[in-house]
């Protein structure tokens, strides 16, 4: 029997007929020719390190050990934490007007977005709101259009053979009770995209002629899958403030001021004001 002791880790203990190799550091390597090269190899694949059998019949105890390497563990730390978002110096400019411990009324709040709204574009004016519970829903005929306009279509074989192909060109789709079912296969394209006539949104109608009663400043409005958040818009910067107050005023009724929480105004980039809800 041959016993070797007072060994450090990263060396070889030879008890009885069982070898075992305890990873603290790698052997070193014998110096033959090309072992240059084997080690340079060994060094870019340092995933494992495992000890070669003996002959002779020893029993072999092997330790395995995977290696990681500091570049990898500091790109893991970052990738699990998100780069802050970054402002813009106009955001900050457009920030300074607004007074964040003051909750301003409708149509105060209406004129401080248009006059913080810094984009060279006509900005979308958008009206959020937290409301006590999940669920919520309701379907409002804004008194003036939201700015956007939206392409209405009327079912018939056309619009089946579009939507084979997964294809949706229109923003508001009507239908008959006799085209209803021939939309059914088609729900889950229109369902998630809010397009799926309904008669509580006024989307079903009786005959083709009643389409040009049909108006696109309908909205329907609800609130998140899982959160009581709904974000809606009101209309464009650029269109007077007595329309985008109305419309506001509109969806709030609509929701029933009793059931919001907190209420917000922004524009398109720019910081959102607090409006008053008492």
């Amino acid at each position: 029997m041959t016993r070797l002791t007072g060994l450090d880790s990263g060396s070889i203990k030879i008890m009885g007929k069982t070898k075992t190799q305890f990873i603290g550091e790698t052997l070193p390597e014998e110096k033959k020719p090309g072992s240059a090269k084997k080690a340079s190899t060994r060094k870019e694949k340092t995933e494992k390190v495992r000890i070669a059998g003996q002959k002779g019949g020893e029993r072999i105890k092997l330790v395995e050990s995977e290696l990681i390497t500091p570049e990898a563990s500091s790109s893991a730390k970052a990738a699990s934490h998100r780069a802050p978002k970054v402002r813009s110096k106009k955001y900050f400019e457009a920030k300074a007007k607004i007074d964040n411990s003051k909750h301003y009324s409708i149509r105060e709040a209406v004129s401080l977005i248009k006059d913080t709204a810094y984009t060279k574009f006509d900005g979308t004016v958008e009206l959020h709101l937290v409301v006590r519970k999940v669920g919520l829903s309701s379907n409002v005929t804004l008194p003036y259009p939201t700015g956007k306009q939206k392409k209405i279509e009327v079912a018939d074989e056309a619009t089946i053979k579009k939507l084979e192909k997964g294809k949706v060109d229109f923003g508001v789709l009507l239908a008959t009770a006799e085209m209803m079912p021939s939309l059914v296969p088609f729900a889950r394209i229109l369902g998630p995209k809010g397009l799926m006539p309904n008669p509580k949104n006024g989307t079903i109608i009786k005959t083709k002629d009643d389409a040009k009663k049909f108006s696109d400043k309908k909205i329907t409005i609800k609130t998140e899958k899982k959160a009581p958040i709904i974000h809606t818009i009101i209309g464009k910067v650029s269109q007077k403030d007595k329309e985008l107050a109305e419309n506001a005023e509109a969806i709030i009724e609509a929701v029933n001021k009793k059931q919001v929480l907190k209420c917000y105004l922004s524009a398109t980039m720019s910081p959102s004001v607090k409006v008053e809800m008492n």
